[in-house]
């Protein structure tokens, strides 16, 4: 048992520290906090776990998360994809497979949302070596292609979204409140089923609306909340994110608004591809797909079977006491003298030997029957004294010289 005492050690030090790190993801994916802000995956204040997880328990509404790569709008009627914590600048410009896969959206009866990350600064940009914060310009095409866009080079192949909907977006200042921003109130401007005022965490405002769009909330002049009707789609647009975070639903909650912003969709998407998490179909997936957990297992288990094989013999090990009389032999010869002193006591070593000598010599019959006769007449009488007396190597010595043979010492 003691030997295997290491074993046992090292083997409960593995799974403990296993364990521990087992436990550690856990705790970590649990809270969620490695994944971005606004995120429907985090439980901590920045996530949105808790509007995702409200929406499910409501009958006859599907709930999903979009990770794909793919890049495309779900399929499904009466759909509502709720696009959160956006970056404003990522709408500027369209790829015509991308427009119109928002248009055919659209058409289903689908229902877009898209909220822009809360902004409490103004950005920066420079233009001819002066700095501007003013947000409400011509922005350029990007120079990579998207799926589905031509080359990109070509400016005229992208769609100015801004240009197409009839919105461009603006900054205004938040009044500072120590080390952080006391939010705006902004203010209903409908006859919805709304709350008259809602706390606002963005400085981010609608500029130079068209007059397709509904203003719903507006911060002063300027709109914060607006609606557009699609054919028998909509489209929402709102700078802020904050009212569908996990901190909102349980300090600032309006089960109102949010029902409104879900519309009557009867199947939700929670966009998270956009965040950079994504579906891959890795080896992993492919797996779980194809339910081959069982022939991981077996793998598994043969390959422990294997190095347990060849670390550990399967013969027991014999005693100390029994292998201290055990002389390991260098090659066959060794071997043979090695058997024969373990097999035949010291008195019957030659007789043994000259009975064994006399078969093989009367099968070849290359010795004469006097020189025989001799020698067994020599064997007998050394063989016949007692066990005191007896010399079996002069008895050797003495029929090696009537055989005529080389002399050799037993």
């Amino acid at each position: 048992m003691r030997k295997y005492f290491p074993i046992v050690v090292v083997l409960g030090c593995t799974a403990a520290f296993a364990f521990g790190i087992v436990e550690l993801f856990e705790l970590r994916f649990a809270a969620g906090d490695v994944y971005p802000p606004y995120s429907s995956l985090r439980a901590d204040p920045l996530g949105t776990m808790a509007l995702y997880e409200s929406l499910k328990k409501i009958p006859g509404l599907s709930v999903r998360r979009d990770f794909s790569a793919s890049d495309r709008l779900p399929e499904k009627p009466q759909t509502v994809y709720l696009h959160l914590a956006g970056n404003r600048f990522e709408w500027d410009w369209l790829s015509p497979d991308d427009y119109r896969q928002i248009r055919d959206f659209l058409a289903r009866d689908g229902r877009l949302v898209i909220a822009f990350y809360p902004q409490t600064e103004p950005q920066i940009f420079h233009f001819n070596g002066e700095e501007d914060t003013n947000s409400v310009k011509k922005m350029t095409p990007p120079r990579r292609a998207r799926k589905g866009s031509h080359h990109p080079d070509d400016e005229e192949s992208w769609v100015a979204l801004e240009e197409e909907w009839g919105f461009h977006t603006a900054f205004r200042k938040l009044t500072p409140d120590g080390d952080v921003y006391a939010p705006a109130t902004v203010v209903n401007q409908t006859d919805l089923h709304l709350p008259q005022t809602l706390d606002w965490h963005s400085g981010i405002v609608f500029t130079n609306l068209a007059s397709a769009w509904r203003v719903i909330y507006t911060r002063g002049p300027d709109p914060v909340v607006v609606e557009h009707k699609f054919d028998r789609g909509s489209v929402v647009l709102a700078t802020d994110s904050y009212f569908v975070s996990n901190e909102a639903m349980a300090a600032d909650r309006h089960a109102d608004f949010l029902a409104w912003l879900v519309g009557p969709a009867r199947n939700v998407v929670f966009d998270e591809a956009h965040f950079g998490i994504l579906e891959t179909s890795g080896v992993a997936a492919l797996m779980r797909k194809y339910r081959l957990q069982g022939l991981v297992a077996g793998l598994i288990l043969l390959a422990g079977l294997f190095i347990w094989k060849n670390s550990t013999s399967l013969v027991p090990s014999l005693a100390e006491e029994k292998r201290e009389n055990f002389v390991a032999g260098k090659d066959f010869a060794t071997g043979f003298v090695n058997l024969l002193r373990r097999s035949i006591a010291p008195r019957d070593l030659l007789a043994t030997c000259f009975a064994e000598w006399k078969k093989s010599t009367a099968k070849k019959g290359k010795k004469p029957s006097a020189r025989l006769q001799q020698a067994e007449t020599v064997f007998s009488s050394g063989n016949s004294l007692s066990n005191k007396d007896r010399n079996p190597v002069e008895t050797y010595k003495k029929i090696s010289e009537i055989l005529g043979t080389r002399k050799q010492t037993l």
